[in-house]
């Protein structure tokens, strides 16, 4: 493996088509603004890296990203990639990874609208993210230790578990398939519409309207708290371990809850059972 060390790249295409190449210490910045710095390339690495311009990791296979530094101007820095591992590193740009296979991610630093849009397989832990739009239709994620703040997340994703997470995050879950979310806390508005067989378990779920238009969703051992207007035309089986603010028209299943403030059914096809104590 040829090894870059402390040097700056600025120019277009800097290093593409590269292969089996490391860059340790290196800048990708300057005057000339140029993109795409590692454009069609295999089996690289980059560690300790300061990453100041456009698109560095497009059409990639074999990429390992450690400590390093993507900024705000580092905008879509990795898409159309495969076989990736990020490690410690901030990334900070718009629309940070798109379209992308087989990526694991771990302690790292994310503020990037529009993140993660149709990736097939991720893995993420120990790690924070920021922004709207996060991991819209991808999926097979798994995620544990994660925390997020962002509206929109998690739309249309399927196949994906989620342990020890924190969420706060409006519109989350929306049309997701097939998804489990253990031990964590989830807070935010309008949570999971639309989705299906979609599985709560140990979690602290919070905000208004949640769980509507649901169908073959559980929730196992769940606290609900201020949640008003619940499971309206939701299938649904749940355990609920609180009290909540007002169940509206679940449309099937059994719903079992510490207490309820106030059981509204004035829909004729809402034949979902509320057994309160």
């Amino acid at each position: 493996m040829k090894t870059i060390i402390n040097q700056i790249f600025d120019e277009e295409r800097a290093l593409y088509g590269s292969r089996d190449v490391e860059a340790v210490r290196c800048r990708f910045d300057g005057p000339a603004d140029g993109e795409s710095a590692f454009k069609e390339c295999r089996n690289i690495r980059a560690k300790e890296c300061f990453f100041n311009l456009r698109y560095p990791f497009w059409h990639d296979k074999g990429l390992k990203i450690s400590k390093s530094e993507m900024t705000e101007l580092c905008r879509a820095a990795l898409w159309y990639s495969e076989d990736i591992e990020i490690t410690d590193t901030k990334m900070h740009g718009i629309k940070a990874l798109r379209e992308c296979a087989n990526v694991r991610v771990s302690g790292c630093d994310i503020r990037s609208p529009e993140f993660g849009w149709s990736v097939r397989g991720i893995t993420m832990a120990d790690s924070s993210a920021e922004g709207e739009y996060f991991m819209l239709r991808s999926d097979h994620l798994t995620f544990d230790r994660v925390t997020l703040k962002g509206k929109y997340s998690f739309q249309y994703i399927t196949d994906s578990v989620f342990t020890n997470c924190r969420f706060d995050t409006k519109d989350a879950f929306w049309h997701a398939r097939n998804v489990l979310v253990k031990d964590s806390v989830i807070t935010g508005e309008y949570l999971a519409w639309y989705c299906e067989n979609v599985t709560f378990e140990n979690c602290v779920i919070t905000g208004t309207q949640p769980l509507c238009y649901c169908k073959g969703l559980k929730l196992v051992n769940c606290r609900m708290v201020n949640c008003d207007l619940a499971f309206e035309k939701s299938d649904v089986e749940a355990d609920i371990a609180s009290s909540v603010v007002s169940i509206k028209n679940p449309h099937r299943g059994t719903i079992k809850v510490k207490s309820v403030s106030e059981l509204i059914m004035d829909d004729q096809d809402a034949q979902g059972q509320v057994l309160i104590g």
